[in-house]
């Protein structure tokens, strides 16, 4: 997709508000502490401002940077870019809240995963796995409306391990909490 194009598709999307999922992380993100945390699509800024209470150093990223501008939990390290594909610090934990609803196209950059659910996704795996240090952990929320047992494989097939922390059922899916540790 061309750069104008996405930025097209970006403007016209608003931020990402909390809900379900955004709590559903919170629970499981809330009693971790350490040196230094990273919010991968930060959206409003509730999950970074959550992490700030409990790390000394926290960065939230976002491809939209308008949602930047505008978040209402606003915090200190945040950074328009793609996933962490600008960073070269290592964090204790990273988090994501990342688009994994299935889709033909990627429509709404908050919710749309592509096919399966996956390419959005992998993505930023992919982004995440030079941030993260050793013995550090990476927790993202996907759901049963997508190819969730796939994204697991593909997490292990990028050099993680990674397993099912929790679920949490809803009218209309299941929410999905993974945590992957590098197993290299």
């Amino acid at each position: 997709m061309r750069l104008s194009k996405l930025q097209n598709k970006l403007s016209k999307n608003e931020t990402y508000s909390p809900a379900e999922d955004t709590y559903f992380l919170e629970d499981h993100i809330k009693n971790e502490k350490g040196d230094a945390a990273l919010d991968i699509g930060s959206g409003s800024g509730y999950l970074t401002k959550v992490l700030s209470r409990s790390f000394h150093f926290v960065v939230g990223t976002d491809i939209n940077f308008e949602a930047l501008q505008n978040q209402s939990n606003k915090t200190k390290n945040l950074v328009c870019c793609n996933a962490a594909d600008v960073l070269s610090k290592q964090f204790d934990l990273i988090i994501c809240n990342m688009p994994y609803l299935a889709s033909d196209e990627i429509l709404d950059i908050a919710t749309d995963g592509g096919p399966e659910g996956l390419k959005v996704p992998m993505k930023i795996i992919k982004s995440a796995k030079n941030c993260l240090k050793r013995g550090g952990k990476f927790l993202f929320v996907t759901s049963s409306l997508s190819n969730y047992e796939k994204l697991v494989e593909n997490t292990r097939n990028e050099g993680f391990d990674a397993e099912i922390l929790a679920r949490k059922k809803l009218f209309f899916e299941e929410l999905i909490l993974i945590e992957a540790h590098k197993s290299c």
